[in-house]
């Protein structure tokens, strides 16, 4: 078992279950549907942490984001600053993928995303636009909670984001069943 440094969850292992399986018309019709809820796992995906500095003419701005340190498919992270130690707690487990992503194409892909997340906000305002991301040391986990339900041979998953307490979509599910059906 592997220990990691994580952000401490906002979300119990009780108030994901709930959220999984809601009660009433809704919660009826999902089981109905999808199958009864079966369990729920944690799962932390890796993280590394960039500082991006940009300057747009004379405006300078710096922004703390994360960039998925797996395969750089999942959307950026934003932080209103760095993860102090009171945010960050160490999680022996397994239930979680390796980086694979080298330093240098991480801070590609950080610079990509973030320059195509600017230009997507209005393009004809950026002049003279210089960014420049510094990689801050050590991956951070980010936790995730995994529902699994259905009946019989069928399954499925449903994700949650144990920090935000989001709901997530098809890159979180497809990062998860790419790590679940890998071999060992």
């Amino acid at each position: 078992m592997a220990r990691i440094r994580s952000l401490r969850p906002n979300v119990t292992r009780e108030e994901a279950v709930e959220e999984f399986s809601p009660a009433g018309p809704l919660g009826a019709v999902r089981r109905l549907i999808f199958g009864p809820l079966r369990s729920v796992a944690d799962f932390y995906v890796p993280f590394r942490l960039f500082q991006i500095e940009v300057r747009n003419a004379d405006r300078r701005e710096r922004h703390i984001l994360g960039l998925e340190a797996v395969m750089g498919v999942l959307d950026l992270y934003h932080f209103a600053q760095i993860p102090g130690a009171s945010e960050i707690i160490s999680v022996d487990t397994r239930n979680h993928p390796e980086s694979r992503l080298d330093d240098v194409r991480a801070q590609e892909l950080v610079v990509d995303k973030f320059q195509r997340a600017l230009f997507s906000r209005g393009f004809f305002r950026m002049r003279e636009l210089n960014t420049v991301a510094s990689l801050l040391p050590g991956d951070l986990h980010i936790p995730y909670w995994v529902g699994f339900r259905g009946s019989g041979m069928r399954a499925r998953v449903s994700v949650m984001d144990a920090v935000r307490r989001r709901t997530e979509g098809a890159k979180v599910r497809q990062l998860l069943q790419t790590w679940l059906t890998a071999p060992a």
